[in-house]
């Protein structure tokens, strides 16, 4: 054959086509999709407690670095770290603050511990009028701390109070109590363990409620008697409920500020016996209106309550593992 073959131009051949394939997501489980429900749910609360926790926080750190002094929206220049100098170096107020407030919360908490430890183990057992008793227990948590202050007042009185009248009948001397220099931080750590050890004891009641008897019933067929039982049984599985309630307790007391000042008014008494890290705060602010020195103790402060906090649930996991 002559004929000449023409071969198909370019434009002409057909495009071999792409097949283009398009990644389609899994669907979402129920599991997926309940949780991101749950978190955008929670998101504008968790904001919110965000922002008056951050706030506050940032705004004292830099009220602490200036000399702000008769009212907070004066005219106040940043001045580093010298008022938290002056703090570190006020051996006449800040430092016996600190020592007056681990004295209570450690005093404090180590009874309520105790106490609460000794009353939970007593109730544990089922027994009749259970719920009056329980019911009794937190009598003392139904009260504000202004209006225990001035109950404990009246009772301690040391003139027409009933505790010296009840002292005087056992044949005993009276006592000064809360006028008393020496006596009003005991007296104060003994009303605060009145207060509070009911809620120890609840936390551990709840804490023992949910401990397995199999281990004691086998230490008891073991022949261990009943101190035995608590010391190598009991409490080693009650030591997280323990270690929480601890922590609990030990910032509550680290904090305390009601009583003290209901009891003892500004500056923790005439000669500052009562005088712990709080009300030397408050002081500060409504007495003096030094307001950056009164800020940096309040950062100090709450980088005391840190490592506290920190130093307990330390020691807890150590115990724990």
């Amino acid at each position: 054959m002559t004929a000449t073959e023409v071969s198909p131009s370019r434009a002409d051949t057909p495009r071999p086509t792409r097949s283009r394939t398009r990644r389609t997501r899994p669907p979402r489980t129920f599991e997926q999709a309940n949780r991101r429900l749950k978190w955008a749910m929670l998101a504008p609360a968790l904001l919110f407690v965000g922002l008056m926790i951050v706030f506050p926080l940032a705004f004292t750190l830099d009220l602490s670095l200036t000399d702000a002094f008769g009212a907070v929206n004066a005219d106040k220049s940043h001045i580093g770290l010298r008022n938290f100098a002056d703090a570190l170096g006020d051996a006449r107020r800040f430092w016996p603050a600190v020592r007056r407030t681990i004295v209570f919360t450690v005093g404090a908490v180590a009874l309520e511990t105790v106490l609460g430890l000794a009353l939970a183990m007593l109730i544990r057992k089922p027994f009749r009028g259970m719920r009056w008793v329980r019911t009794v227990l937190i009598i003392p948590l139904l009260a504000t701390p202004v209006a225990i202050g001035i109950l404990w007042l009246l009772i301690l009185d040391p003139t027409n109070g009933i505790a010296n009248h009840l002292l005087a009948g056992l044949g005993l001397p009276r006592q000064e109590f809360l006028g008393s220099v020496g006596q009003s931080l005991p007296t104060l750590m003994l009303i605060d363990v009145w207060q509070w050890t009911p809620m120890m004891t609840l936390l551990l009641l709840a804490g023992l409620t949910t401990l397995p008897e199999e281990p004691e019933e086998a230490a008891l067929v073991d022949g261990a008697n009943a101190w035995q039982r608590f010391r190598y049984v009991v409490l080693p599985m009650l030591g997280p409920t323990l270690a929480t309630a601890l922590v609990l307790r030990a910032v509550d007391a680290l904090k305390t500020f009601d009583i003290l000042y209901a009891t003892k008014g500004a500056g923790g008494g005439s000669d500052f016996e009562a005088e712990t890290l709080n009300v030397y705060a408050y002081g500060l602010t409504f007495d003096y209106q030094e307001y950056g020195l009164a800020a940096a103790v309040l950062v100090l402060f709450t980088l005391f309550i840190i490592g506290v906090v920190a130093l307990l649930r330390r020691r807890g996991g150590r115990k724990n593992v």
